[in-house]
C-alpha cells in the first residue's frame, strides 16, 4: 500500500516482530533484471532511505548519482531544521530530503519538474511498500538490529550504517534475518571499498611482510552514561520513536544530536544508544584488522585489559596469536600490520610501508586475491541485481561488532576476558556474559 496507511499495532502484527516471525515470500525485484548501459525505470532498483541526519543525508546524495537507482520514499522522525544536526550547514529531516530528491529528479528533465518521492514519519510505511526493493537505514546503533530484521521480513536489501548493533545478540539476531529471508545487506564500513586498505591487507595476507607479528588498530574509548537533564521537545520531532527500545528518558539535545564528537554531546557517546568511540570507529579499523588477519567470521578468543596488556593498551587475541592492539602504532596509519620482514600503515587517502617498493607490489595469481569493490554503494547495488554476498555483509559486520563490543565489556570491567567465538559468550564470566544483551522496550523487540 503506498499511501502508508498501516498503523503501527498492525505493522507489528502483519510483520510478527513482538511475537514470532511470520513468513513472508522472498521478493525479487524486477531491478534484478536490468539490462542496458542506462535502465528503464521499470529496470532501475527502487529505494528507500530511513532515517535522514548525517550519514543519511550522505547516503542519499551518493545512491541518487547512480542511474539505476530510483528513490521512492524518505523517513525520519524529524521534519526538518536543526533539532538533532549533523554536520554544520547540511540539510536534514525528511521534509529537506524529499525536496532534495525531487529537485534531483527534476533537474535531469526536460520540463525541469518531478513530483515522486514521499516523505513519511515512521518507518513501517516505507517497508509496507511492495514497490521499493531495498532500503538504506541510517540510524542510531540502539535501532539498527530491530529496523533490519523488519526490512528483513518485509523483503527489503538493506545498506545499513556501522556498526552492525548495539549488542553482540542483537548483531546475531540481524544475521540470522538476513539469512533466514535470503536478503543482501551491505554494512557501510566502507574501508574495505578503498584500494589502499584493500592493498594493505593484501600484503598481510600473502606475506609480503613476512610473519604478522601484531596489528594496531586506531580506536578511542568507551561511551558513558547519557546525562539526565530535560528541554522542550522541537516541534516536528518525534522523540519516543527516537527513543525506541531504548530506555524512557527526558529529551534534551545533546541526547539526540547526529554529531561525530563520540566523547560527549551526541547519542554516539551514550550508552543507551551506542558503545562510543570503540564502536563507532573499531567498525571500521577493527574490521580491516580482521580483513588483513583473515579473521572474518570469527573473534578473538581473550581480551586483555591495558592494564594487564604488553603495551598498555587494550589487546585482541586471536585463535592464530596474533595480538590487535587498540592504539596508533609506532609508524603511520590508522591500521598498521607489522611484520617480521616489514610494516605497512593504511589511513583513509594514504598508505605507507617499510620499503616504498610494496605500495606499488602487484599480487601475483598464485597470491591471494581478496574482493575487489570500488565503490561501496554500487558493490550493493551489483549485489542486489546478481544476489550475491556483498563486500561487507552482515555477517562481516557482526564479526567487527564483536570485536568493539568485547572491547566495550573489558574496559566497562576493567579486567581482562575469555571468549568463545563458537559459542559467542564469555567463559566463566556471568557478569561479563549478562552484558551481551540488554532490555529493550517494547514493542520494538528482536
Amino acid at each position: 500500500m503506498a499511501n502508508g496507511t498501516l498503523n503501527r499495532r498492525q505493522f507489528v502484527q502483519r510483520m510478527g516482530l513482538a511475537a514470532g516471525a511470520m513468513a513472508l515470500p522472498t521478493i525479487i525485484p524486477a531491478s534484478a533484471l536490468g539490462r542496458g548501459r542506462i535502465p528503464a525505470p521499470s529496470d532501475r532498483i527502487t529505494m528507500g532511505f530511513i532515517g535522514m541526519g548525517s550519514m543519511g543525508m550522505n547516503n542519499l546524495n551518493g545512491f541518487i548519482q547512480k542511474e539505476d537507482v530510483q528513490v521512492l520514499a524518505v523517513c525520519d522522525v524529524n521534519r526538518e531544521g536543526d533539532n538533532y544536526a549533523g554536520r554544520a550547514g547540511q540539510m536534514r529531516g525528511r521534509e529537506p530530503s524529499r525536496q532534495l530528491v525531487e529537485q534531483t529528479y527534476a533537474d535531469r528533465m526536460r520540463s525541469g519538474a518531478y513530483k515522486g518521492c514521499d516523505a513519511y514519519k515512521f518507518f513501517w510505511q516505507v517497508l509496507e511498500r511492495d514497490d521499493i526493493d531495498a532500503v538504506c537505514l541510517a540510524l542510531p546503533d540502539h535501532w539498527h538490529a530491530y529496523m533490519a530484521v523488519a526490512a528483513a521480513r518485509a523483503g527489503k536489501d538493506m545498506y545499513s550504517e556501522k556498526p552492525l548493533a548495539r549488542t553482540i545478540y542483537e548483531g546475531r539476531q540481524m544475521v540470522k534475518a538476513v539469512r533466514k529471508y535470503d536478503r543482501v545487506f551491505q554494512n557501510g564500513s566502507q574501508q574495505r571499498s578503498d584500494a589502499r586498505f584493500r592493498h594493505a591487507c593484501e600484503l598481510a595476507r600473502n606475506g609480503y611482510l613476512g610473519e604478522i607479528q601484531k596489528v594496531y588498530a586506531r580506536v578511542g574509548g568507551v561511551s558513558k552514561p547519557c546525562p539526565d537533564r530535560e528541554e522542550p521537545i522541537p516541534d516536528g520531532f518525534l522523540y519516543e520513536l527516537w527513543l525506541g527500545n531504548a530506555p524512557q528518558a527526558p529529551y534534551h539535545a545533546e541526547r539526540v544530536s547526529g554529531k561525530y564528537n563520540t566523547e560527549t554531546g551526541t547519542w554516539r557517546a551514550w550508552r543507551e544508544y551506542s558503545a562510543g568511540h570503540v564502536a563507532d570507529w573499531g567498525a571500521h579499523n577493527f574490521d580491516i584488522a580482521h580483513w588483513g588477519l583473515g579473521m572474518d567470521g570469527t573473534g578473538p578468543v581473550k581480551i586483555v585489559a591495558a592494564a594487564e596488556a604488553e603495551e598498555n593498551e587494550l589487546t585482541l587475541y586471536y585463535p592464530n596469536g596474533i595480538p590487535v592492539i587498540k592504539k596508533e602504532g609506532p609508524h603511520d596509519g590508522m591500521v598498521q600490520f607489522v611484520g617480521t620482514e616489514g610494516w605497512v600503515g593504511v589511513s583513509r587517502g594514504d598508505i605507507w610501508a617499510s620499503d616504498e617498493r610494496l605500495l606499488s607490489l602487484e599480487m601475483k595469481p598464485s597470491d591471494t586475491h581478496l574482493y575487489k569493490s570500488d565503490d561501496h554503494r554500487r558493490d550493493f547495488l551489483n549485489c542486489v541485481k546478481t544476489r550475491q554476498i556483498p563486500i561487507c555483509d552482515v555477517a562481516i559486520g557482526h564479526s567487527s561488532l564483536t570485536a568493539c563490543l568485547l572491547s566495550e565489556i573489558s574496559m566497562r570491567l576493567g579486567r581482562s576476558l575469555k571468549w568463545d567465538p563458537h559459542k559467542e559468550d564469555f567463559v566463566g564470566d556471568e557478569e561479563a556474559s549478562s552484558l551481551l544483551t540488554r532490555e529493550m522496550r517494547g514493542p520494538w523487540i528482536v
